[in-house]
Parts: structure tokens; C-alpha cells; sequence
């Protein structure tokens, strides 16, 4: 699956979902059509602190269609943890950290190993 870009819409609600858990992180599974991110799930059953949040992968939705994930960093650091690279692994291919202040910049994407990967706002 080649994604290529992010609904500015469902970018503004992650952010605006990050700033609510503050200080607590949230976690949730982003889904794709037809190259673009579109929608997100939340896991039930997640548990959340102000160090991690996590779920069941039992609890995942059975989809073609998930691109990867998304999850704050309470901390501000865009960046993600060793334990984010294991999680990055058993879902999808594109992954979303959004931080502090929860602005349209306060956000980046990352392959599974960590790399940075481009995607485009899209209306």
C-alpha cells in the first residue's frame, strides 16, 4: 500500500486528541483509502499513562486497509522511542507522533525503523 498524504481533518482531530489526553498519551490505528489516511480507530481496552500508551494487538481491527498508527508524546519529543520501534513493527507502515503544543507543525511521521516519512496534507 502506497499512502501518500493525510487528511488535514483527521491530522487536526489527532492533535486536538492528543491535547485532550494530555498528560496522558493516546494510541490509535490509522486506516487508509485509496492512498490517503482517512480515518483512525481506538483499540478497546487501551491503556494510557503519561509514559505510554498500549492495547491489545488481539483487539486490532481485522482491515486491509490500516496504514499504521498514531500517538502523542506528552513530552514534546517528536521522536520515536526504542519501544515505539517495537510497537512500529506489528502495525502498518506509516506512524504518526503528535506532541506539545498540538499545532498543525507539532507532528511527524516515521517508517517502522524509524526513518522519517513524507506525507502530504491533502483537504
Amino acid at each position: 500500500m502506497a499512502v501518500r498524504g493525510i487528511r488535514k481533518d483527521l491530522l487536526s482531530t489527532l492533535l486536538a486528541l492528543g491535547k485532550s489526553q494530555h498528560p496522558n498519551e493516546f494510541i490509535a490505528i490509522l486506516r487508509e483509502e485509496g492512498g490517503i489516511i482517512e480515518e483512525f480507530d481506538l483499540a478497546p481496552g487501551t491503556r494510557v499513562n503519561e509514559f505510554s500508551a498500549s492495547f491489545s494487538h488481539d483487539m486490532m481491527p481485522l482491515d486491509t486497509h490500516v496504514a499504521g498508527s498514531a500517538h502523542s508524546h506528552p513530552n514534546g519529543v517528536l521522536l520515536p522511542s526504542d519501544a515505539d520501534l517495537r510497537f512500529f513493527c506489528s502495525v502498518g507502515r506509516y506512524h504518526i507522533i503528535v506532541g506539545p503544543p498540538y499545532t498543525e507543525d507539532a507532528w511527524r511521521c516515521f517508517f517502522p525503523d524509524g526513518t522519517p516519512a513524507e506525507l502530504e496534507v491533502v483537504s
